[in-house]
């Protein structure tokens, strides 16, 4: 039986995908990616594996997620879920598919959080000077 280990990163979020032959389940934390909890990171979740279609049905991925908020969870946990597809498959079809849709699909997103900076209460805010 052939196992796949991936990676995806997204802010301070940090998911784990491992691929194997199946049915076509996806569990993110043990909870079935059909019944998690909020709409649009599971949404979110779903892409790769729409864009991949009947490749999907073919592959139980089990996801391990952790650190940063929900969306950056979702979005780690989608560039984890197809990059798991295309390394299983090994379909260049599949891959293009995933680029043309999305970049960040399989490239990991580098932006971080600015640092708060001398002089103010964040990175950019300073605090107010008077003059008189």
């Amino acid at each position: 039986m052939r196992v796949v280990v991936t990676s995806g990163k997204r802010k301070t979020a940090v998911a784990r995908a491992v691929a194997k032959e199946g049915i076509g389940r996806v569990r993110i934390n043990k909870i079935p990616i059909e019944i998690f909890p909020m709409e649009l990171p599971r949404r979110i979740m779903l892409e790769p594996l729409k864009i991949a279609g009947e490749l999907a049905k073919k592959v139980d991925i089990d996801v391990k997620v952790s650190g940063g908020g929900v969306m950056g969870q979702a979005e780690a946990s989608r560039t984890a879920i197809a990059r798991a597809l295309v390394e299983f498959f090994g379909d260049e079809e599949l891959k293009k598919a995933f680029l043309e849709y999305d970049r960040t699909l399989l490239v990991n997103d580098v932006r971080r959080k600015l640092p708060k900076l001398q002089g103010g209460r964040g990175a950019r805010k300073r605090r107010q000077t008077s003059y008189r």
